[in-house]
């Protein structure tokens, strides 16, 4: 039977679980759950990696290894040895030396010398989602003494591998979701295509033949009729630059968040006749699910004062608020009541503005009226 970890083991896995439910990206739980491993077992090397169905892996995160030594390593590895096993087997693996174990088929020229080792699968129910490899023990009051894993290390790495499991499992669910939300945004995209745009390449059909009609009837109306030509087809167009600014992809892993709102706010101030304004003041990076938030709340924000408000003047300020960030986009447009809204079910995106908000643990706040234009609100907690 497994001995009790320690007081102090049980904190520090705590500790570590409290890291991982903190992060929502797939690739940021694996990242964590390697980095906490490795820590809390006083490991030189750790390593997680969740398999495909070609022999390989989809991913593989490694700890303690330095983007150079990783790179001179070469491709991911495949499942063979003891990567094989711990894939395939639902128990843990303990060595005093992993080259002694039956299949080991050594290592690529540039990677590190590996001895004591520790592997632990992740676990759904009978489903094994990844697995954690531990290796080389290492001691900080006798550094140059080898070290060898101990049941105790064993009972702790079981113990965050469960956790590991639950972590990943909602990280994979909120990817998925948001996939799912991405799929809806652009169906609404295309649905509003088909009513703004079509409407108004209808409309310009119908004028376009009205004035061919009148041109040697009466040439003054024919002239009328082809300044709505021209006002219709400018208006087409500023639809269509509008549908493909909000189907590019956000540039938010490159460039940040502060870059990105502001060529999007650029973008939008050329393509429409409303002066679109953009403002950043102290703005720290926020992990990738909090930024990804705030930006679309600032894009459903500046889509409703563009296309609904008929807003003349959209300024939209980004501000850092010691750990936090706030959002407000304001509009001088046409406005709306809110609970009126709310009954008759039009939502303007502010349902899945407060959605999107209370994901990540932040606030929405809106304030509009008939005629006195719209502020949306948004502040979001630093990671």
């Amino acid at each position: 039977m497994s001995s009790r970890p320690p007081r102090g083991g049980i904190e520090a896995v705590s500790a570590a679980v409290l890291a991982m439910n903190r992060r929502l990206e797939v690739r940021e739980v694996l990242q964590t759950i390697v980095g906490s491993a490795r820590e809390l077992l006083a490991a030189q090397y750790a390593a997680l990696g969740v398999p495909d169905d070609h022999g390989g892996f989809a991913q593989f995160v490694v700890d303690g290894v330095s983007d150079e030594e990783w790179k001179a390593i070469g491709p991911l590895p495949r499942q063979h040895g003891i990567l094989a096993a711990m894939l395939h087997e639902t128990t843990p693996q303990r060595l005093d030396d992993v080259r002694d174990f039956p299949s080991f088929e050594g290592w690529p020229r540039q990677h590190p010398v590996m001895r004591d080792f520790i592997g632990m699968p992740v676990m759904d129910g009978e489903e094994i989602l990844g697995a954690l490899f531990l290796a080389n023990k290492q001691c900080d009051k006798r550094p140059e003494e080898r070290h060898r894993f101990t049941q105790e290390d064993e009972d702790l790495l079981r113990i965050l591998a469960d956790h590991a499991a639950i972590a990943l499992t909602n990280a994979r669910l909120y990817e998925r979701s948001r996939e799912l939300t991405l799929v809806g945004e652009r169906a609404r995209i295309a649905h509003e295509l088909h009513d703004a745009v079509s409407q108004k390449l209808f409309s310009l059909r119908l004028t376009a033949q009205a004035a061919t009609a009148l041109v040697d009837t009466d040439p003054a109306r024919a002239k009328e009729q082809l300044r709505e030509v021209a006002g219709l087809a400018r208006e087409a167009a500023d639809e269509l630059r509008a549908v493909v600014v909000e189907l590019r992809p956000a540039a938010l892993e490159d460039d940040g968040l502060v870059a990105t709102l502001r060529t999007q706010a650029d973008v939008l101030n050329r393509v429409h006749a409303a002066k679109v304004t953009f403002e950043a003041r102290a703005v720290r990076a926020l992990p990738a699910s909090q930024e990804e938030v705030v930006l679309r709340v600032a894009q459903e924000a500046m889509h409703n004062a563009l296309r609904h408000a008929r807003a003349r003047q959209v300024d939209v300020r980004l501000e850092g608020r010691g750990k936090s960030v706030r959002l407000r986009v304001g509009d001088d447009g046409q406005g709306f009541d809110p609970d009126s809204v709310r009954t008759a079910g039009r939502h303007f995106g502010l349902a899945s503005m407060r959605d999107r908000a209370g994901a990540v643990g932040g606030r929405l706040d809106v304030r509009s009226a008939p005629g006195r234009g719209t502020v949306i609100e948004l502040e979001v907690p630093g990671g």
